[in-house]
């Protein structure tokens, strides 16, 4: 089954204990695609400016993303500068340059439309809201967002979440989305505003799956939380597209099977901390690129492993 991403394809400029890079190739929507492509076909909306060469774009087209979406235009590319040197656990932003991303109206190519799968990364959600209504049939619909967005967005948001079987964000997001320092209890709020599972993710501790009462209609409802573990790493060297990862994997993994039921959803939740923990191995993508399906399954393994009490 393909999926459709929408988001920001950018480079991005990054500081950690480890080091220093400038102008990686990053951005929500090419991490997604590069994790989901070890799973399924994806293709990819984005905007570009006259900075994104032919060998940027190979950085997709070999891990078989069609990239007919991306649009070319005059002007930089979206650039984002970070630094992750006082805790690899929060980035803290130095600059961003949204340069041609400023002005982007997402549309939705005629040969894209029979995409079964869609995933709305962090964008803003009057552009979520837009792509989910040109994509009325899409068979399942995932969605991410962020604090800028729950602050000063929140009305526009709401309309996003209604549309969404599942939102991914992280713990500190969903706190605040449901003004609830309780994950459990703002759990059950996020899930109130409409999306049928909420998954939160908690960096170096994992993620955790909430469902709602319309989770996986027909096997009836779900009530009880499901926690995937993260696995240990001895060294991170760069934490920016774990999250867009996770969501990969796990979008990708469940777009390759051909039922949405518990048991798939969990492996995927598996799967998903499989491609975050490789992304952060090196900086930008360079890992995402050269992996092989071969060494995602056998780290899948070891977090089954990790897992089993008995």
């Amino acid at each position: 089954m393909s999926i459709l991403v929408v988001g920001s394809v950018a480079f991005d400029s990054i500081e950690t204990p480890t080091g220093r890079r400038n102008r990686c190739l990053g951005g929500a929507a090419t991490y997604f695609a590069l994790s989901a492509s070890y799973f399924t076909d994806v293709r990819v909306i984005g905007v570009v400016g006259e900075d994104f060469t032919p060998e940027h774009e190979a950085v997709l087209t070999r891990r078989g993303v069609d990239t007919r979406g991306l649009e070319h235009t005059s002007g930089k590319s979206f650039h984002w500068t970070g630094s992750y040197v006082k805790s690899l656990n929060e980035a803290h932003t130095i600059d961003t340059e949204l340069n041609v991303f400023e002005t982007f109206a997402p549309k939705v190519p005629a040969v894209y439309q029979d995409s079964e799968f869609l995933f709305l990364a962090n964008i803003d959600p009057v552009l979520q809201k837009s792509v989910r209504e040109q994509m009325p049939k899409a068979r399942m619909v995932c969605g991410d967002t962020m604090n800028y967005w729950i602050t000063g967005h929140r009305d526009n948001l709401a309309k996003v979440l209604t549309g969404l079987d599942a939102l991914l964000i992280n713990d500190g997001e969903a706190k605040l989305l449901a003004d609830n320092s309780n994950l459990v209890l703002a759990a059950r709020k996020v899930l109130s505003m409409g999306p049928k599972a909420l998954i939160v993710k908690h960096g170096e501790y994992g993620a955790t799956a909430f469902f709602g009462e319309h989770a996986f209609s027909g096997t009836g409802r779900v009530s009880t939380p499901f926690r995937a573990p993260a696995w240990p790493l001895e060294e991170v060297v760069d934490p920016t597209g774990a999250g867009d990862s996770f969501a990969g994997g796990f979008f990708g993994y469940l777009a390759s099977k051909p039922e949405v039921n518990l048991k798939n959803f969990k492996h995927a939740m598996f799967y998903g901390g499989v491609m975050g923990s490789f992304a952060v191995e090196r900086f930008g993508t360079e890992r995402m690129q050269s992996l092989t399906r071969e060494e995602i399954d056998q780290r899948f393994a070891l977090f089954r492993e990790l897992s089993h009490l008995d």
